[in-house]
Order: structure tokens, then sequence, then C-alpha cells
């Protein structure tokens, strides 16, 4: 039997929500087209949420906020990791509000976060539509907003037949002369390490993706579409900026009316979106076209493509495309980030550098660089990526992306990006009953990484970088809610981790990582400050 639903509440619910949308219309005249119909649906939506859960299960607690636009303008804008890990003093580890007509639910507790993501993935793991990135700018060819099913699961097989954990040390030829280049690179301008840091990983993500080898110059033109996309993918990639992730109908209108700015931005980044997605792939196939190509996993694909007469070779080509490049953006960047943050926790502290110095000291000797097949030998090292990790989360809220301005002083002044941090958030593809609430299917489920990782209760001083927490105890809960949660962890974590460890060891055994002097000679003091925005 279906829950009454009184009238006059109903009735009240329509008055606030039609008084609000006049005066909404009056600040966005181009809204009077599509306000109505925005509104049937968001009292539609309402309607069948009550109707769904007829033994009247509470939500999550969290902010109610004001009629139709819900808690709107309360969600944080600036370190929202840290905003909602305070919320969790008040509301505990799941807290639910609305915003515009869509539910969002944070959930920050460890346990929690195993119960949603990972022993009922089936129900989390679908994408909130995000019309401004996906749609518009291009960015659906990314397996990591792509909806949870048939289409995400054959981008996902792919790109894991290439970077899974028994495959990628074919790639450590690629990545040890790599490094080899950056060590001397260092040498000879250490002040520049953040571009050198960039180039090595742009260097061997396009090599080992398309068997192309780019330049140590910063106007490549490889490296320029990588940093011309994360520019253009900055901000539509923070969920509910523009008013179209909020109101999706607004994505048909032209790009000639008037306010309709954020069209005309999205077909710029569009063009630059497709020239990422297709140069690189077309350059592999003409290669094989002429049999020079080099051995790459963007030419395996294509190599196992089925015949140009098969049904299915337009959609196993546009496979092949997006893959190499998930492969290439995000190679090229989110590693950079956490390398950064470990730079910078060394040189903070001093005591753990000169541990990780001795180990490989002792165990690798002055004969050779330690590479990443000497992981299980230098389990100090290995306490330092943990502790990266942890301390300093790529993506807060899980799964990594990119970034316009970085927490480093050395930003690339010719492109103006260092890292940024995003929350893919997960969506709930039905109803949910759990812990005695009601979770309403299109629910935007975000998992807190970051307060789960700065958790005092797991971690004492969880702000210091201390990788005895995890050489110490090798039960201290890993940071694996860095990479994201259940089905959507992020494909790419063994290759990233590998490469990170291998350039983290082989840096470690040439060079002290200090902090930079004063005016008067003494050491800076040093401090993480994370950004907001896509990648931190």
């Amino acid at each position: 039997m279906l829950p009454h639903i009184p009238l006059q509440e109903v009735s009240e619910v329509v008055a606030r929500g039609v008084n609000y949308l006049v005066s909404l219309t009056e600040s966005y005249p181009y809204l009077s087209y599509a306000g109505g119909a925005v509104f049937a649906a968001i009292v539609t939506q309402w309607l069948a949420e009550r109707r769904r859960n007829p033994r009247g299960l509470p939500y999550p607690p969290g902010p109610r906020g004001l009629p139709f636009i819900g808690a709107f303008y309360e969600i944080p804008e600036t370190k929202p990791w840290a905003a909602y890990k305070e919320w969790s003093k008040k509301y505990g580890n799941l807290i639910f509000y609305k915003a515009m007509g869509q539910n969002y639910l944070i959930v920050q507790g460890v346990k929690e976060v195993n119960d949603l993501f990972e022993q009922r993935s089936a129900i989390y793991s679908d994408r909130p539509p995000q019309p401004m990135a996906a749609d518009l700018l291009g960015w659906k060819f990314n397996l990591g907003w792509q909806p949870y099913g048939p289409w995400w699961r054959r981008h996902r097989k792919a790109f894991h037949e290439h970077f899974n954990p028994n495959v990628i040390q074919k790639y450590d030829p690629v990545q040890n002369r790599e490094l080899y280049r950056l060590l001397g690179k260092l040498l000879r301008e250490p002040a520049r390490f953040t571009d050198h840091i960039h180039n090595l990983f742009a260097t061997i993500i396009m090599k080992v993706t398309y068997g192309i080898t780019i330049s140590d110059d910063d106007k490549d033109p490889w490296m320029t579409t990588i940093f011309e996309s994360l520019q253009s993918i900055a901000k539509a990639g923070i969920p509910g900026l523009y008013l179209v992730d909020h109101i999706p109908i607004l994505k048909y209108i032209p790009s000639w009316f008037p306010g309709a700015e954020f069209k005309r931005e999205a077909e710029r980044g569009k063009k630059v979106t497709d020239r990422l997605v297709m140069k690189p792939y077309e350059a592999v196939k003409e290669s094989l076209r002429k049999g020079d190509a080099e051995p790459s996993v963007v030419a395996a694909l294509i190599s196992d493509l089925p015949a140009e007469n098969d049904p299915t070779r337009a959609e196993e080509e546009t496979i092949a495309a997006n893959i190499g490049a998930v492969a290439y953006i995000a190679g090229a960047d989110t590693t950079v980030s956490a390398i950064l943050a470990c730079l910078l926790g060394l040189a903070m502290n001093l005591d753990a550098q000169r541990k990780a110095q001795a180990e490989i000291d002792e165990y690798v000797g002055p004969s050779r660089l330690p590479n990443a097949s000497d992981r299980p030998s230098l389990p100090y090292v290995d306490a330092i990526i943990l502790e990266t990790m942890r301390w300093h989360q790529v993506a807060p809220f899980g799964t990594p992306q990119l970034n316009v301005k970085g927490c480093f002083s050395e930003v690339n002044t010719e492109t103006g990006l260092a890292i940024i941090f995003t929350a893919i958030a997960h969506m709930t593809s039905e109803d949910d009953e759990y812990d005695g609430y009601f979770i309403p299917k299109g629910t935007t489920v975000i998992g807190n990484a970051w307060s789960i990782l700065h958790d005092e209760a797991l971690f004492e001083n969880p702000s210091d970088f201390n990788p005895d927490r995890y050489y110490n105890n090798p039960r201290t809960l890993k940071p694996d809610v860095t990479f994201g949660y259940g089905r959507r962890a992020c494909p790419g974590r063994f290759f990233s981790d590998r490469n990170m460890f291998a350039m983290i060891s082989a840096i470690l055994a040439v060079f002290d990582i200090l902090p930079p002097l004063d005016e008067r000679g003494k050491p800076m003091k040093l401090e993480l400050n994370p950004t907001d925005g896509l990648q931190s």
C-alpha cells in the first residue's frame, strides 16, 4: 500500500518552488524556457521518492537547506574534504543533503565505505550525469566518467589487459631509460624539477601508449595537447560548477543565445578533446600502415581490431582510441601530484629520508640504481610511498583527475599548470536501505578518502608525514581508498604506483631532498597546501 501524501504538503512545496523559480528566471532570463519543465521534473521526483519509500525511512542526517534549492549555498567551496570531515562531528559518517533537486550522500567511515562501495558495488557504481564535461566538452571518452554498464565494462576490460599487475613490468625498460634522463636534468637544472617530472611522465606514457617520443621542449605538440586538455577540463570537471550540470536541458541552448557563454567555452574545449583522442591514435594508424610503428598499447589494440567489414569494427575502434587517450591524459598528470607531494614530505622529514637512503645503500649498493623490481627488498621506501598516498590524496574524494593551480610554488609559468583534485562521484542505480536510512536511486554518492586517511582514531598525528607508521606496523590501514572505490577504483593504479616507486627510489639513491633557504640562509618551513578543484 502506498503511503498517503497530504495535499497541503504538496501545495506548500509547489508554492515555494514557484516563488523561487520566478526569482531565478529574473536573474537568468533564458531559464524561462526550461524552468517549467525542470520544476515539474523536480516535483515529480519528490512525489516518486515518497512512493518508493513505503516504510517511511528517513534520509541520513544532513543540512536541510532551503525550499527548492536545498543546501546549495551550504556546499563547501574550499577544501570540501576537510569541511565534510568537520560536518561528520554533527551528522556522522553518512551525510545526506539536497541541492537544486539532486540528492547527495557523503560517505566518510571505513565501515560505511566498504559496506556501500564494495559490498553493494552493483548499486553504487554508476556515475551521475555531468553535461558540461562529459557531453559538451566530449570527455565521455574517459571511462572514469562513463555510466556503469556494458560500454564502460568494455573500456575497462581493454584498459586492464594492458595495465594489470601481471603485464606492467614489460614497460620497465622505457621507465628506466627515462628515469636516467630525469636524473641528469635534475642535476643540471634542479630549480625546474616540476617541469622535469611532468615531462618524464608524459614521455613514459606517450612511449608506452603510442610508441611516440616527445621532446624536452615545452612547445612539444604532444605536451601542448595534454596541457590544453587539462586547462579545458579543469573547471568543467568540478561537479555542479556550471548551471547546465544542475539543469541538463540547457545543453541544447545554441551557443549564440544570450548568456550561453558556457556553450561557446565548451565548443572551444571540444576541439581540444577531439585532438587529444584522435591525433595520436591516427598517428599510430599511419605508422602501422607504413610499417614503422613502434610497439605500444594502441598499436596492439589496432592490430586486434576486427576486419573492416565487421559490424563491431566502429565501436571497437572507438574503444581503442578512447583507451589511449585515458592513459595519455591520466599518466601525464595524475602521478605527478603524488610525486611532488612525496618530495615535499621528504624535505619536511629528513630522518625518514636518511633511513630510506641507508636502506638503498645497504641493499642496492653504489654500482647501480634501484628499480621497481627491488621493491620487496626496500620496505622503508615502500612505506614512504604508502605514507605519501595517505598523507596527500591526489583525489581527496577518490579517483584522480587534474589541475590549474598547484600546491607548489614551482608552477609551470608557460601553462599555469601544476595539479588539482576531483571528486568523481558515484551514483546509486537503485533505491537502497542502509543502517535504517533510505537512499534514493539517482543519489550522487561521494566517498571522502581524505577523512578516512586523516582519522585521528586510525592514525596518530595524521597531518604529519611519517613513513614509520607503515614500516613499524604492517597492519596500518593501507591508503587504497585514494585510488577510488569498488568497481570504480582507478584501473591505472598499478602502473602509476610502479612508476612512483621507481622514481622516488632512484632520486633518493642520488640526491638529498632539502628545503629551500631563506634570505638568512636558514631552511624554510614547508607545509602541504592542497588545492581545490579536480585534483590536488
